[in-house]
């Protein structure tokens, strides 16, 4: 450790304290800043508090601080670090929690719902310089932070501004109204995946499932869970090579609509029950072709718009039965508009590699200015 610095725990340099309140006392038009497990800041029409503080959810998966002053009321599963000792600057403590924040989790107890308790926060030991060095490092950071926070929201925008040129310019390859329009049931056969349990007892499968799909174009084959189904596997539920997957059902109404291709298809593969096999029964459409229609953002809404459903909205064979599909007659020229859709798609994911890897680095790069900033090793200004 650095010369000049100490270690302190924090339980002897602050007031550690969990909230009375439920969730109910969380009133939409309170007067007070209300802290709940969640990330959102509610309101309240009273408070327990009124002071600097560092505050932690006691309970959930992520546990960063949030620095807040002034008078709040607090859920009774969240904790208020407040009351430091004069010598203490309760910036650099924030930002020593945060960078800290693994241990949180490391600690937490619970077999589903991950908790903290008092003695998480009060047996913590931080290494403490003196306070216009703790001032000076908190400066330091400070700036740092905000210029990599500029930077990341630049790199992210940049992310979304790719991510909205392929999507435009799909969309725009498709608006053709001299094309041949079909709906979808006229060319094509559905069939909704197999469904099983833990307890099935029978031949084993490969299966495509919700969780495969992610922004994946193909089917990642490679990636498949091999599952029990009862009895013998019904041939009916192969997966053919063009065959296309869609997601059926799911708690998040965006997600239905996603689509999959297969590749060329070896072994016993299919599909869960979450999900809708789509397989073309006329020469008049390129799979390839159809895939990146039903990718585009217009088409996606309009089959999530058509799910039904309370809680877990889905998509029924009716729904993709109606869709009407545009294409151009000739063959030849439906796959030139995939050669452009796949040198697109392959430049923009250039691109989002890019992007994706800056918000990586500051990510790290943040990481390391904490590191260094508790080992002692920031360089402070004169």
């Amino acid at each position: 450790m650095k010369k000049g610095w100490e270690i302190k725990k924090l339980g002897d340099i602050s007031d550690i304290k969990t909230g009375k309140s439920n969730a109910v006392d969380a009133d939409i038009n309170g007067k007070y800043t209300f802290f709940d497990r969640s990330k959102k800041i509610k309101r309240s029409n009273r408070y327990l508090f009124d002071c600097e503080a560092l505050i932690i959810p006691g309970e959930g998966s992520q546990f960063f601080p949030r620095y807040y002053s002034g008078k709040f009321d607090l859920h009774q599963r969240v904790y208020s670090i407040s009351n430091f000792h004069k010598s203490i600057n309760i910036r650099f403590v924030e930002y020593f929690l945060i960078f800290n924040h693994k241990h949180f989790e490391n600690v937490a107890v619970g077999a589903t719902v991950k908790s903290l308790r008092l003695r998480h926060f009060t047996e913590i030991e931080i290494p403490l310089p003196p306070l216009p060095e703790q001032q000076q490092i908190v400066a330091l950071l400070d700036k740092a932070f905000t210029a990599i926070a500029t930077a990341k929201e630049n790199a992210q925008q940049n992310l979304l501004n790719a991510k909205e040129l392929f999507e435009n310019s799909l969309q725009l390859l498709f608006d053709n109204k001299n094309w041949e329009h079909k709906k979808l049931g006229e060319i094509a056969t559905f069939k909704n995946g197999m469904n099983f349990t833990k307890s099935s007892k029978g031949q084993s499968v490969e299966i495509v499932g919700v969780k495969n799909f992610k922004n994946n174009f193909w089917v990642p084959f490679q990636e498949l869970e091999e599952v029990v189904i009862d009895g013998k596997f019904n041939e009916a539920y192969l997966l053919k090579e063009g065959d296309i997957i869609t997601v059926r059902s799911n708690g998040n109404p965006k997600l239905i609509g996603r689509t999959l291709l297969a590749d060329s298809v070896t072994g016993n593969i299919t599909h869960s029950g979450f999900t809708i096999r789509i397989r073309l029964n006329s020469d008049v459409l390129l799979p390839l072709f159809l895939c990146h229609y039903l990718k585009t953002q217009k088409t996606r809404k309009e089959l999530v718009d058509s799910g039904n459903g309370v809680g877990i909205k889905s998509l029924n064979q009716g729904s993709l039965s109606s869709l009407m599909i545009p294409f151009p007659k000739s063959k030849d020229e439906q796959q030139q508009i995939v050669k452009k859709l796949n040198s697109l798609s392959a430049e923009t994911k250039k691109l989002e590699a890019i992007y994706q890897q800056k918000i990586n680095d500051l990510e790290e790069l943040k990481k390391s200015l904490l590191q260094r900033a508790f080992n002692g090793e920031l360089k402070m200004e004169n």
